[in-house]
């Protein structure tokens, strides 16, 4: 039977390092989240992009998709509170602001088709009666706050993570908002499908590629 050899100082610290770093690692420093934002927001841009420049029209609307990347975040954070045994204010923080970001934007994007089908009613009611076309300053700006929303979350991380590249994702995003009301809802589109990809699709899949770069390491 083969004896245990004794750690030496070097290595024991190696170990202490790798537990501390694995029990601290969460959702967000795998880039798990921001993945899924990233594809969901920028799979839903390009859809109504899409559904705009080829006429047609999905027999449901594409944004409620959002609802379903809002469960596996909420789950996420749930799970993990319940293994992790250390978690940071950090990781706390990201928690509740991600966690709000994908409630408000499932609550914007219902309040929204309520108030596009009333604008819809009275389109219909403008074709009928001749009457002037009405205001549709709400719609034109749609775009703009909801890249305002997009950008907070982001600078937020960015900001507790010290991490770059979400830091020029999240510029993005509000360079975005002020443009999008000088320009056509395909342009808009187009211009959140790329805010996505850049604050929280190629983000993630660069903290995902470090965060299984470290788990080789911590297995060596």
């Amino acid at each position: 039977m083969m004896e245990d050899k004794p750690l030496d100082t070097h290595e024991s610290l190696q170990v202490i390092s790798s537990m501390i770093a694995k029990a601290k690692e969460s959702h967000h420093d795998t880039g798990i989240v921001s993945i899924l934002w990233g594809t969901v927001i920028g799979l839903c841009s390009l859809a109504t992009w899409s559904q705009i420049q080829f006429d047609y029209k999905l027999p449901f609307d594409i944004w409620m998709l959002t609802f379903l990347a809002v469960i596996p975040t909420v789950i996420l954070s749930v799970k993990e509170n319940k293994q992790r045994k250390v978690k940071t204010y950090d990781q706390t923080a990201m928690d509740a602001v991600w966690i709000c970001f994908g409630v408000g934007i499932f609550l914007v994007v219902h309040a929204n088709n309520h108030v596009f089908q009333m604008v819809g009613n009275l389109k219909d009611l403008v074709v009928a009666t001749g009457q002037p076309r009405p205001s549709q300053s709400f719609l034109e700006y749609y775009s703009a706050y909801m890249l305002v929303l997009y950008g907070m979350p982001t600078i937020v991380t960015a900001s507790i993570k010290n991490f770059k590249p979400m830091w020029l994702g999240g510029i993005i995003c509000w360079v975005s908002a002020m443009l999008v009301p000088y320009t056509n809802i395909k342009i808009d589109m187009l211009l959140m499908a790329l805010s996505a990809i850049t604050a929280w699709l190629i983000p993630g899949i660069i903290l995902y590629r470090k965060a299984s770069a470290r788990r080789k390491v911590a297995h060596v």
